[in-house]
């Protein structure tokens, strides 16, 4: 063939290749509800590279592809303890920084708080950054507690006697063990950092007094039921809460929805870009890390998912009802009584583990 019809080999071989640059594309694994779609669109439109955009709602889901290997993904967004653990396991390769021209937008105060589970941030960026807390529907709360209820305390969910009165109106907790039993441990006065199987124990009858009056586990749906009236309170992520409560206003149905990072103390998380190593295109990931770097890209980002970001350069272009929300960018005295977590190693994983699967079980 190739000598009868070299002219076809060329013209099929330039059709290859052809074929080949148009049907480029980066794999995208995030968190559910977590970017403004007309970005996907924008980042097509411009680099003439096909987006696939699959969402996750736990730590835990990515964690098992990740750890797993052939991911087929090229960026993926794990939380700052499972970013570490998944660094430590060699799931991700280092970040080319000068493939990185907008790294300069970076906000040097969060990048000092990632470098604890990325050390110089080699191989990960900020996307978003925020606080665990409470989502309260305050009329449904006030009705079955009265007014005087502190709904900033943790108390609110691991008071038993609180709980019993609000399972009439609906409870979620989220699914997530690395950010609950830190809260409880919290609540209990403990090191909510404990890697001490001993101590992390202290939480499951704490737990288990409250369990009977939980609706559901879950890391996604609260978002709707707040803001549907279906439930009244959720401990879940703040830009979450704050896009129930936005949901809600623009259905003007009388459901007023409020966010507090717990008094006694708030978990501090971040997620994180990163690219697992095997990713399949490397570079192509490396251009849409750069995309969400550029301010506008990360202002629009947060102007939708009400969401606290790593880009400083962005925070001239977010609206007020972001950047002037001191429940998305907290102030000086809220930040020093935030906390971070780091991971568990692994036998205290299995701990843990176990634990989150029996207060879920109830039994």
């Amino acid at each position: 063939m190739q000598t009868i019809f070299p002219k076809l080999g060329l013209a099929l071989a330039v059709v290859v290749t052809a074929h080949a640059s148009v049907a480029e594309e980066v794999r995208v694994y995030n968190w559910s509800d977590y970017i403004d779609e007309a970005l996907l669109n924008k980042f097509e439109q411009q680099t003439g590279i096909k987006l696939i955009y699959d969402v996750f709602d736990s730590n835990e889901v990515l964690e098992t592809k990740m750890l797993a290997g052939g991911s087929g993904y090229d960026v993926v967004v794990p939380s700052g303890t499972f970013l570490q653990r998944q660094i430590i396991a060699g799931a991700f390769q280092k970040l080319d920084y000068g493939q990185l021209s907008n790294k300069k937008n970076l906000w040097d105060v969060i990048e000092k708080r990632t470098a604890q589970y990325d050390p110089s941030n080699a191989y990960s960026i900020n996307y978003m950054w925020g606080t665990t807390g409470l989502g309260v529907n305050t009329g449904k709360v006030s009705d079955l507690l009265g007014d005087n209820v502190a709904i900033d305390s943790l108390a609110l969910v691991f008071e038993p006697s609180n709980m019993e009165k609000l399972a009439e109106c609906g409870v979620y907790f989220l699914d997530a063990p690395s950010e609950m039993i830190p809260a409880a441990l919290k609540y209990l006065g403990e090191d909510p950092d404990s890697q001490d199987p001993d101590v992390i124990a202290l939480t499951e009858p704490l737990f288990a007094a409250v369990r009977p009056y939980i609706s559901k586990f879950n890391s996604s749906e609260y978002i709707n039921a707040l803001a549907n009236g279906d439930i009244c309170v959720a401990f879940g992520w703040s830009g979450d809460i704050l896009q129930a409560r936005d949901r809600a206003a623009e259905a003007e149905n009388d459901v007023e929805i409020a966010y507090n990072a717990p008094s006694e103390g708030a978990l501090m998380w971040f997620d994180q870009m990163a690219i697992p190593v095997d990713a399949p295109n490397p570079t192509g990931a490396h251009k849409f890390l750069n995309f969400i770097l550029d301010a506008q890209n990360m202002a629009d980002a947060s102007n939708y998912v009400y969401y606290a970001n790593g880009n400083l350069a962005s925070q001239s272009m977010l609206v007020e009802d972001v950047i002037g929300d001191p429940a998305i960018y907290p102030d000086s005295e809220t930040l020093k009584n935030l906390y971070t977590t780091t991971p568990y190693g692994a036998k205290v994983q299995r701990v843990v583990t176990r634990l989150w699967t029996k207060i879920k079980s109830g039994t």
